[in-house]
Order: C-alpha cells, then sequence, then structure tokens
C-alpha cells in the first residue's frame, strides 16, 4: 500500500522542519515557539509538534 501524504495544513502534527514553514521562520525559532506553546510530542526518537497546541498559543500572543 502506497504512503498517502497528507497536505501540510491537514496535519496534526508536524515535525520541526514543517512547523518552520507553517511558522514562516527558521528551525531553531520554530523549536523555541513550539516548546513555549508546550506542543512537543515525543514519538520515540522522533519529536513531533501538536499543531493545534501551537495555534492557539500564537493567538494567545497575537497583539492588535
Amino acid at each position: 500500500m502506497a504512503k498517502k501524504e497528507i497536505p501540510l495544513s491537514e496535519k496534526i502534527a508536524v515535525t520541526t522542519e514543517e512547523l518552520a514553514v507553517l511558522l514562516s521562520c527558521g528551525r531553531d525559532n520554530a523549536a523555541k515557539i513550539g516548546s513555549m506553546a508546550e506542543a512537543r510530542c515525543n514519538a520515540g526518537i522522533k519529536n513531533l509538534w501538536n499543531v493545534a497546541k501551537v495555534k492557539q498559543y500564537m493567538n494567545d500572543i497575537a497583539t492588535e
């Protein structure tokens, strides 16, 4: 069975590189933001980031 590619906008957890793309920043800043959002999910040796938590954190810190 072929692996189905899920669009980035539909993923609930992403890698650090994918998080950087979502946030339009570098890998280091994406990891910092993910950590501040307490969104890290350890999946064995792979670190993933909970997209919903990062989005909520970004909405919470956003200023008008």
